[in-house]
């Protein structure tokens, strides 16, 4: 299926690795041109090395800690410069440390608010108004199952990923006659480099210590198994396409039938 996503300007928060990776090889088999921003210069190396493997690739790379709004602003700047007006933002940047309910602190919820939520809003915010002004645009927000979902490992995170859900339906309303589509996604596990990192240390520690090792954590599933980042990145392109044009306003989750919510 053609997507009708050649020589679109994709930038990609949180691009370097994970989902954001996956995202921005999707895109780039394509024909889009992919500006990717994430805090590590060197993780931004490695990734826009691959990802030049990729035929005709397009990309740029882009160092920025999106917890500061004018960090945000000066990347998207430098993007636009090289590749033109942003047609589709992606942002998959942050993520709050988990912690367990009775060492929340104040901080706590402030960490995670601004790892999260302000990581993606200082992006938001200029990226949608310059789309509005435009005419034209599409955001998706890969948010996470745990804003749906109250888990107390999770609360300060969770939060920051509901206020995200708000603001995707809300701005999607807002900017709805402006041309502008707007929607988030919801993935469950997946299997990212960091997931399998961890199950490694999980079960070296099992090890160690004489437990068994510890289940794979698809088992609980439904489907049986965690996403692959590319199941994920194969929503966000249909989303950004024409393909997806009267969706807007949309949380789709995708977390394998975990929670099989209505509302």
């Amino acid at each position: 299926m053609d997507l009708q996503l050649n020589d679109k300007h994709v930038l990609i928060t949180g691009g370097s690795k994970g989902i954001g990776l996956a995202c921005a090889e999707g895109f780039l088999r394509e024909g889009a041109r992919v500006s990717l921003v994430a805090r590590n210069p060197a993780g931004l190396q490695q990734a826009a090395l691959a990802l030049q493997a990729i035929p005709d690739a397009r990309v740029a790379i882009h160092a920025a800690d999106l917890q500061n709004a004018g960090a945000a602003a000066a990347a998207l700047d430098a993007a636009e410069a090289g590749f033109g007006p942003v047609d589709i933002l992606v942002n998959c940047a942050g993520a709050a440390k988990r912690t367990a309910p009775q060492d929340l602190q104040p901080e706590v919820w402030h960490d995670a608010m601004q790892a999260k939520f302000f990581s993606y809003i200082h992006m938001i915010d200029p990226v949608v108004k310059r789309m509005g002004e435009r005419g034209s645009g599409v955001i998706i927000n890969v948010i996470g199952s745990g804003g749906k979902i109250a888990r107390t490992t999770h609360l300060a995170g969770g939060a920051a990923n509901a206020a995200l859900m708000l603001v995707s339906a809300g701005l999607a309303v807002a900017y709805a006659d402006k041309g502008v589509r707007i929607n988030g996604i919801n993935p469950g596990p997946v299997l990212t480099q960091r997931m399998t990192q961890r199950m490694a240390v999980d079960a070296k520690l099992a090890a160690s210590e004489g437990r068994p090792a510890p289940t794979d954590p698809g088992e609980g599933l439904p489907l049986g198994r965690v996403a692959d980042p590319e199941e994920i990145a194969n929503m966000v392109l249909f989303l950004a396409s024409p393909r997806a044009s009267y969706v807007t306003g949309a949380i789709i989750a995708m977390d394998g039938a975990a929670t099989p919510t209505v509302v």
